[in-house]
């Protein structure tokens, strides 16, 4: 679990970590240098879940060896499919990380919401919906692995 106490915005219990693959964790389909090392070192204090539709038809493969467990979503509704497998995890123990329109929902449900403005960028109300947006995944999980970083932006 990852604790802090946030002035103004209250006080984090992280269990879960839900990621986005496709333009959040991966670019074409191919996960993003420096990823992996980042969730081994996450994976003692998190659980870690990636939500995707699969797009290329790769990802159990590409994510072979990573710490993390594979939710493949049906083509369509995505956006409610991420929202509810948060919530069957439990939104106050969870942060999520996407860009994309189907991540919103899942994005304003988690305790703590991160969205990459990455080389796809990121969908306006996936930006509105989060409490960070940072420019790379690596930026983003360095936030779970530094959390005195999160305190410095987002307390009040």
């Amino acid at each position: 679990m990852i604790e802090v106490d946030i002035p103004g915005f209250g006080r984090l219990g992280l269990k879960y970590l839900v990621l986005d693959y496709n333009g959040t964790m991966a670019l074409h389909g191919e996960p993003i240098p420096g990823v992996r090392e980042r969730l081994q070192s996450l994976a003692p204090d998190l659980s870690i879940h990636v939500v995707t539709a699969d797009n290329f038809g790769t990802v159990r493969e590409r994510l072979a060896d990573y710490p993390c467990t594979i939710e493949t979503l049906a083509r369509g509704g995505e956006d409610l499919a991420k929202q509810r497998f948060v919530e069957r995890l439990g939104t106050d123990g969870a942060a999520c990380i996407g860009n994309g329109r189907n991540d919103r929902r899942m994005l304003e449900a988690a305790a703590l919401g991160i969205v990459v403005v990455g080389p796809e960028g990121a969908a306006i109300e996936s930006l509105q919906a989060s409490d960070i947006a940072v420019a790379s995944i690596n930026d983003a999980l360095d936030l779970l692995l530094n959390p005195l970083r999160l305190v410095a932006t987002l307390r009040s």
